[in-house]
């Protein structure tokens, strides 16, 4: 056998093992490929059903699903589900027309399976951008904060690590008492900074905190002028304000200081578009 002849049935017998080696390559690129495209994959629900709330109608708030697998709202401002969803306070939010705050809708929306809270928020967020056509740029300014810091005494609420239960994590108990179940510290500054204060500061958490957690909390709300005190439920007027209720029973502190604050600058929205 000449050497030409040997070199040609050398190339014949590795080329089904180059074959091979180049389709497994190509196979690993392919999957490579999709696993990226699956995991970028934008997040949104598979049907949403908004209507304009009905004048007078009962009801009102957002929750998701009890499986996990979409939310619900009834009779919200478009504004109150920004603060929601992207975990700030109204204050924090700015720009866009009135009825940002003013009309309210009713919303439903699923998803083909259930989903982590988080991812869920997600696609609400992409739901406001897609239906509502809500386009927003972020501007942090330094300013007037108060930041929740544990008080002297430690954290006096309860950890809690069981699943996630798709409830909303804080919710008004028996006797005005609000009760709080696996609430993450963010979550928490949101309630806090939703409620009339002293001074009207976004509030930002320096607890150190990581896990969620029950409690109850039980306050005197700061009451608006035009709200006459003796209206109010009895004993109501006994109890602490917020601040001294956080520290007294929940082991935090509300501290006033400076710091950085994100805002929210709606740039532009439109009316639903239909279902």
């Amino acid at each position: 056998m000449n050497l030409c002849m040997a070199r040609s049935s050398m190339a014949r017998r590795r080329w089904p093992i180059f074959a091979a080696v180049l389709s497994a390559a190509f196979g690993l690129m392919f999957l490579s490929l999709a696993h990226g495209q699956e995991k970028s994959a934008r997040l949104t629900f598979d049907v949403a059903v908004i209507r304009p709330s009905q004048p007078g109608g009962r009801g009102d708030g957002i929750k998701p699903l009890p499986g996990g697998n979409g939310y619900l709202v009834q009779n919200v401002p478009v504004k109150a589900m920004i603060s929601l969803m992207y975990k700030v306070s109204g204050r924090q939010i700015s720009g866009g027309p009135d009825w940002l705050n003013s009309e309210s809708y009713d919303i439903e929306a699923k998803a083909d399976r259930a989903y982590s809270l988080d991812d869920l928020h997600v696609m609400f967020q992409n739901l406001l951008a897609d239906r509502f056509n809500l386009k927003f740029h972020k501007e942090v300014r330094e300013g007037p904060v108060y930041a929740l810091v544990m008080a002297k005494s430690g954290p006096k609420m309860k950890v809690n690590e069981s699943p996630q239960d798709f409830k909303i994590p804080i919710l008004p108990g028996p006797d005005n008492v609000f009760v709080g179940t696996r609430v993450p510290m963010q979550y928490l500054c949101y309630f806090v900074g939703q409620q009339r204060l002293p001074e009207e500061r976004p509030v930002i958490n320096k607890t150190g905190l990581d896990k969620n957690y029950d409690f109850t909390l039980s306050f005197m709300p700061d009451l608006p002028p035009n709200i006459p005190r003796e209206n109010l439920p009895p004993g109501l007027l006994d109890r602490p304000s917020l601040t001294d209720a956080l520290q007294e029973q929940l082991g935090l502190k509300l501290q006033p200081e400076k710091g950085p604050v994100e805002y929210y600058i709606i740039d532009h929205v439109e009316k639903p578009s239909e279902n």
